[in-house]
């Protein structure tokens, strides 16, 4: 019994016991009636504890294609109102639509929320929020939010915007989360900590298996988003009948008239004649009837004309292989980059009809950076100080990989590899290259204009390279198909043998031990099959690296060709540049040795630009009324490697060798009918 005698303990304060009901099972340790977690330093801010408490109402909901941004502000706003003390006001809302996945920086940017028609009026989004929170006269004491997950889906960015707050005395409740001022604070940290991490589970769950669902669809053929410039879509009911009742589609790609035409032909110039970027788009714009150029979406964006980056993304792009490909380029976490051909997704099989073959794409990826900043022809650069060209330029590589480029010493010009000009920090690229490797122009030609004279355009052609077929080596071609083939008859008995325990399997009790041998064995079988395809696929590999042995019909292909007296000696530069670019004709240095390489391609579709190019140098040559006399009397040129500064040097011409087709190279008709 309380008497002025015998006085109550740690009587609770009048306000706060009406501050705080019973239900908030406030526990009174001392006069004020705050329990120890609330008075302790992890307690709440004292503005807390007044008569009225002003909040702030903080949501996001996701972008209107995945939900409607009315009806769930309305449902958080809701939730929130039920879930706070009768005493707090709502005074301020905060809201945005938006992914909770964005990075802190770029949150609350949206615009033009009065489409969305949401009956709430809006004081910003959660940069206006944390913006206003340090100001002296913010509107708030408290935010009330759904639920963590409204405020980011990402752990990282809900605790920095948590702590942001937390600074500057601004606690952040969430109306699934029990809200009490004197209690534990640990225990709500406990279980906002576990809200969180299921909220980033439930969001990377849920994009795992989306994206496991889209890897699935690009593997068995079909097309996802536009299609590219060339195809156009066709439509399948889908395969699933409640989608399908539903009106959803898929869609594959097929060819689109004369746009396929241009894609092959494209192809066709870069391969064949080895054509860059610029001068292909300046071929497709002089004919855009027959070339139409594409259209961007929207076409707000079209120019009407070919651009270099068009011709640049078609010949980049693998799905006009006939493959149908996924995840070429990073949509949202690099802003579109290519991503690393590893991380591309191919479907299993060709999903459509190819305007690229498949082996030309691959070696357009294998010589772009062989061919990367060099422009075609030999024409002056437009360096205003530019005073020379080069006949050879873009076309002499050194063994180590890299376009040799053009000098002059006196009136000679020569062509050099330098590593350390353009490769400074990178000691260890180059660590075993020779300081300087140069060789002099004059010799080259001396080379070249035998090697045209006699084996391209001579009488006696045909009989030196079918003299040369006999001795070209073939063994290790021969070794490799009779391998292929043993391997081949290998996969169709496994196969066999696969089918055969499949039917006995279907007819047993999935429980009985010899079913599941029988499943065992049928999974060894497949272990075994996918290791046998994989060693085909390396044997066709190196096939595609290096051509069969031409047999006598490929060496008609050269009968096309004119008998000429041909004088590249006397030849203009200009004419000369034409021959050579025609015919795409590749220089390389051999490695640790003083040998070069010429190759030379004899497109059957080019025959006659190539002819053209030789018959007026023929013409030229005869009426200087010169006899053709080579100075060369073998396929080699010395190559200097100086061991310090560049120095000049004559290019001695070694003794002749026994050479295959070509010097010291091939000269094979591959698979779209040129001869190398």
């Amino acid at each position: 019994m309380n008497t002025p005698n015998n006085p109550a303990i740690d009587p609770p304060s009048p306000a706060l016991a009406a501050r705080f009901p019973a239900t908030l099972s406030v526990v009174p340790s001392g006069p004020s009636g705050l329990s120890d977690y609330a008075v302790s330093p992890l307690g709440m801010p004292t503005a807390l504890l007044r008569n009225e408490v002003r909040v702030a109402f903080l949501a996001r909901t996701s972008t209107d294609d995945q939900q409607d941004p009315r009806q769930s502000m309305l449902r958080q706003l809701g939730n929130c109102k039920a879930a706070i003390p009768e005493s707090w006001v709502i005074v301020a809302h905060f809201y945005d639509v938006e992914s909770g996945r964005m990075e802190l920086d770029q949150r609350g940017r949206g615009e033009n929320y009065e489409r969305y028609d949401i009956p709430i009026a809006r004081d910003g989004g959660v940069a206006d929020l944390l913006d206003e929170a340090p100001h002296p006269g913010r509107r708030f004491d408290v935010v009330i939010c759904e639920s963590v997950a409204r405020v980011a889906r990402r752990t990282f960015e809900g605790l920095s915007i948590e702590r942001e707050l937390e600074r500057v005395e601004v606690p952040l409740f969430a109306s699934n989360e029990p809200i009490t001022l004197t209690g534990s604070r640990a225990q709500r940290i406990l279980q906002r900590r576990i809200n969180q991490s299921v909220a980033e589970y439930e969001v990377l769950n849920t994009l795992e298996q989306s994206w496991g669902g889209l890897c699935t669809h690009v593997r068995e053929g079909w097309n996802i988003g536009k299609p590219p410039y060339s195809y156009k879509a066709k439509i399948y009911r889908h395969p699933n009948p409640t989608k399908a009742a539903k009106g959803q589609t898929k869609t594959r790609l097929e060819p689109d008239g004369l746009q396929g035409e241009t894609v092959t032909q494209i192809a066709s110039w870069r391969y064949h004649e080895g054509l860059g970027y610029d001068t292909i788009a300046d071929r497709l714009n002089a004919d855009p009837a027959k070339y139409p150029p594409p259209e961007p979406p929207g076409k707000v964006r079209a120019r009407g004309a070919w651009g270099k980056t068009s011709v640049y993304e078609i010949l980049r792009n693998p799905k006009y292989t006939g493959y149908q490909v996924f995840n070429r380029r990073a949509s949202r976490s690099r802003r579109g980059k290519i991503n690393d051909a590893v991380k591309w997704v191919w479907s299993t099989e060709p999903a459509h009809e190819p305007l690229i073959p498949k082996w030309m794409f691959d070696e357009f990826n294998a010589r772009r950076q062989a061919k990367r900043g060099s422009r075609d022809g030999n024409e002056k650069n437009t360096h205003p100080e530019t005073a020379r060209t080069y006949l050879l330029r873009g076309m002499v590589f050194d063994a180590c990989g890299r376009r040799m480029f053009g000098n002059h010493r006196g009136d000679r010009a020569y062509y050099l590899c330098w590593p350390r000009n353009n490769n400074r920090g990178r000691a260890d690229k180059f660590t075993d290259h020779p300081k300087t490797v140069y060789i002099r122009e004059s010799t080259l030609l001396d080379a070249i204009a035998a090697f045209y004279a006699d084996r391209v355009f001579g009488p006696h052609r045909r009989a030196i390279h079918t003299a040369e077929l006999d001795n070209v080596d073939d063994r290790e071609t021969q070794a490799r198909q009779a391998e292929r083939e043993r391997l081949q008859r290998s996969i169709a008995d496994m196969a066999r043998r696969q089918n055969t325990l499949l039917r006995q399997a279907q007819d047993g009790d999935p429980d009985d031990p010899f079913s599941r041998g029988l499943r065992q064995s049928y999974n060894d079988l497949e272990a075994e099959k996918q290791a046998t395809l994989a060693a085909v696929a390396e044997l066709d590999a190196i096939d595609e690296a290096e051509p069969s042995k031409p047999g006598e019909e490929d060496v008609d292909l050269i009968d096309a060709l004119p008998q000429l007296r041909i004088n590249l000696a006397k030849a203009p530069e200009k004419l000369l540049r034409r021959l050579f670019d025609t015919t795409q004709l590749t220089i390389r240095l051999h490695p640790g040795s003083n040998y070069v390489t010429l190759t030379i391609k004899l497109p059957a579709d080019r025959l006659t630009a190539i002819a053209g190019a030789a018959e007026r140098i023929d013409e030229m040559s005869q009426d200087a009324h010169e006899p053709v006399t080579s100075t060369v009397t073998g396929s080699c040129v010395d190559v200097v490697r100086a061991p310090g500064a560049t120095r000049t040097h004559t290019g001695r011409i070694l003794s002749p060798l026994p050479l295959p087709i070509g010097l010291r190279g091939r000269s094979y008709v591959n698979s779209s009918g040129s001869r190398q």
